[in-house]
This record gives structure tokens, C-alpha cells and sequence, in this order.
């Protein structure tokens, strides 16, 4: 690959980390970022996390091997504090190298999904 596929800076203006009785969502929905790094290098990430009422998370941090993808659930997320569960919330995500970052929402029980890749500033390759 000639150049490297996505972007350092991404954003994620939705984002929930379900409510839990073990492996089964009580309030809904199970969100997941995907991550892909195409490149030849190891990516190291940061993660952001915004609320409406309260300060932000963060930094989560992440490497992401070469040439690999990675599914991040946010309730796996270890870091400064553990996300507040059936809370609503929005992310930056940057990375040293370019990567791709897609969102996707599981409805309760697997029924339903909804993905979407994450909005990335103009990247200047």
C-alpha cells in the first residue's frame, strides 16, 4: 500500500455503554468502536471522552498492532475511571499514525445494527 489508509484525528458524537446483567444489555444498545491500522507501524491511540453534565474522561490509551484491526468495547475501556454506565457521550479518538475509525451500535439481544465510520478532520497525507 503506497499510502496509508484513514486519519489521526476522529470523532464519535454518540456513543453509550449499556446497562448490564452479565453478558445481556438491559438498557438497549451495545457500542463498539473499530479500529484499523493499515500502516507498517504500531499505532498508539488516545481516547477522549465528553459528557453533557460533567468534565471530561480521559485520555484512554490503545496501541493497535500493524496492519491489524481492533474492536473496543467502551465498558472495556482501562484507563483514569471506568465509563459511567447508562450514560450518553461523545469521543475523540487520535492516533500517531493514520487509522480508520468506525462506530457501531448492536441493538439489545443482537436485534438491529447501525454502523457508521466516525468523522475525521481533512487528513493531509
Amino acid at each position: 500500500m503506497s499510502k496509508p489508509a484513514g486519519c489521526k484525528r476522529w470523532s464519535v458524537a454518540e456513543g453509550h455503554v449499556a446497562k448490564r446483567a452479565g453478558s445481556i444489555e438491559l438498557d438497549g444498545a451495545n457500542d463498539v468502536l473499530w479500529l484499523l491500522n493499515a500502516s507498517m507501524h504500531e499505532a498508539h491511540v488516545e481516547i477522549m471522552v465528553y459528557f453533557e453534565h460533567r468534565v471530561p474522561a480521559g485520555p484512554y490509551l490503545l496501541t493497535l498492532l500493524p496492519e491489524r484491526s481492533r474492536r473496543v468495547r467502551w465498558q472495556d475501556l482501562e484507563g483514569p475511571e471506568p465509563l459511567p454506565i447508562g450514560t450518553d457521550f461523545a469521543s475523540v479518538i487520535e492516533s500517531d499514525v493514520p487509522i480508520v475509525v468506525q462506530y457501531t451500535r448492536v441493538g439489545a439481544g443482537g436485534a438491529g445494527a447501525m454502523t457508521t465510520i466516525a468523522h475525521s478532520e481533512r487528513c493531509g497525507m
